[in-house]
């Protein structure tokens, strides 16, 4: 990966769309649906870098769950 850091804050709303480029061999995840966009580009061979990243986004969202329902039992 090429070195950037970018910070956002997703809302309940943030849209998440998938677009190949089979004439270029690269796909495209975006992330956003406001007036600003992450967008990951995945050429060939970096399909396992992308289940990396959608397993790390399956804990976070556990861990988020979990948070949920302290939060619910402590109320």
């Amino acid at each position: 990966m090429n070195d950037i850091t970018v910070t956002a804050h997703l809302d309940t709303d943030t849209t998440t769309r998938v677009v190949a480029f089979p004439d270029h061999d690269f796909v495209n995840v975006r992330i956003g649906g406001g007036p600003v966009d992450i967008v990951l580009i995945a050429a060939l061979g970096t399909a396992d870098a992308l289940r990396a990243i959608a397993t790390a986004a399956t804990q976070a969202a556990c861990e988020l769950d979990g948070l949920t329902s302290r939060a619910e039992v402590s109320a």
